[in-house]
């Protein structure tokens, strides 16, 4: 009899270790899926003049809106990307302090799609602001090379040409226009942009399999040039904002499965030591019988 009480408790301790297992593999399943359908946006000040407040919201669902700008947000800033679920969303500025529900400045909709990375451009000035969305370049296709893409997003200048290094990578680009990515050599090298009435040069270190956009802007006195990094080496997501979610829509990181591992394993020890003792009383009580 006590051998048989202690065969249905560890019959019970084996299913109670088992529960455990399936979940771990459950919530490993959970959070792939989710991560694949995950898209990330980013939002980048190109308009001079009082910066006003950019909201991310689901398509026909703007009672929930998230702020894509940041505390110092101001021109030339680019926010940090931010982690959405795949789908078709809304850009909308407002005035800051003005209420969600407000009419918007200025609002545009684009769809989101897994695996990809946006950066939401704000352009113009004051009433002529406009918004521009971006696809971004991943990590990984630079290879052993740089990508650059150039956006002008200068007042003052009409057209500008921009050269990294010897390679020219915008000719004549038009204000609001973003050129394509470009691969140029990695390591030290000079962005130049040139206009009408002038030019201006920067020097830039670019690291292998980096992807770059460089913004046009303007300054106190001529052009202003602002290099972003789009995507680093081999990271596997965009840059920034992958700790933040969007409003609960992505996927939460949870403590992960150390804690699952440790219950596993002592609980597999358990189990082992269960058995052979549970062998040694089934051969004490033949011996005791014969």
């Amino acid at each position: 009899m006590r051998v048989g009480r202690r065969l249905v408790l560890l019959i019970a301790v084996t299913l109670a270790l088992g529960g455990p297992a399936a979940t771990v593999a459950a919530t490993a399943a959970s959070a792939a899926t989710v991560a694949s359908n995950q898209g990330w946006v980013r939002c980048a000040d190109l308009a001079p003049g009082t910066p006003q407040h950019v909201f991310l919201y689901p398509f026909g669902n703007p009672s929930n809106p998230v702020e894509l700008t940041e505390e110092g947000y101001g021109y030339g800033s680019v926010s940090d990307y931010m982690p959405v679920s795949s789908g078709q969303y809304t850009v909308a500025i407002r005035p800051a302090g003005a209420a969600s529900s407000s009419t918007p400045s200025v609002s545009t909709s684009f769809m989101v799609s897994a695996g990809t990375s946006y950066t939401v451009a704000s352009i113009g000035s004051g009433s002529n602001r406009k918004l521009e969305v971006l696809q971004d370049q991943v990590a990984g296709a630079a290879g052993s090379k740089v990508l650059v893409r150039v956006f002008q997003a200068s007042l003052k200048q009409s057209h500008v040409t921009v050269s990294v290094g010897s390679d020219v990578v915008a000719s004549q680009l038009p204000f609001g226009t973003a050129s394509a990515y470009h691969d140029v050599p990695a390591g030290k090298s000079t962005v130049t942009f040139t206009a009408a009435g002038g030019h201006v040069s920067m020097p830039v270190t670019l690291a292998a399999g980096s992807v770059h956009s460089i913004f046009v802007l303007d300054g106190s006195s001529g052009l202003r040039i602002d290099n972003v990094t789009d995507a680093a080496g081999s990271a596997a997501t965009p840059d920034g904002g992958a700790a933040t979610g969007f409003g609960g829509m992505a996927p939460d990181p949870g403590p992960g499965l150390a804690p699952w591992v440790g219950t596993l394993a002592g609980g597999t020890l358990l189990v082992t030591a269960g058995i052979f003792a549970l062998r040694r009383l089934r051969r004490t009580g033949l011996v005791a019988r014969d």
